[in-house]
């Protein structure tokens, strides 16, 4: 049973969901937008939220904790680029767009952009 529990599984196991959320939160990082589904999009904005909140305090314990969970192109650009244009807004720093269905499968799609 599921009493309890919180957040999406999106059919995976633990590694493979935290993969999939790590190479969603780099693409977002690299290309400041990026289209998905609207589920994945969801689950993305509260742990990208997280890193960027994070981020804007410069210091070496920040740097290190989010490189055990980007790799380090990703976080310099997040600590050096990103997080200084959110420092003074309090939170919100993506927006999420819908867009038509897939074709292939009718999932619904999601594009996820800073703001």
């Amino acid at each position: 049973m599921k009493h309890g529990k919180k957040g999406k599984t999106f059919g995976r196991e633990t590694k493979q969901r935290k993969a999939l959320m790590r190479s969603l939160a780099v693409a977002l990082i690299q290309n400041n937008r990026i289209t998905t589904t609207q589920a994945k999009a969801k689950a993305l904005r509260p742990y990208i939220e997280k890193m960027i909140t994070k981020g804007k305090v410069q210091s070496l314990s920040t740097t290190r904790h989010l490189s055990s969970m980007l790799p380090t192109a990703s976080v310099n650009k997040l600590v050096k680029e990103i997080s200084p244009k959110y420092a003074q807004r309090p939170g919100g720093y993506t927006r999420i767009r819908n867009l038509a269905p897939r074709m292939s499968d009718g999932a619904r799609m999601a594009i996820i952009e800073f703001v």
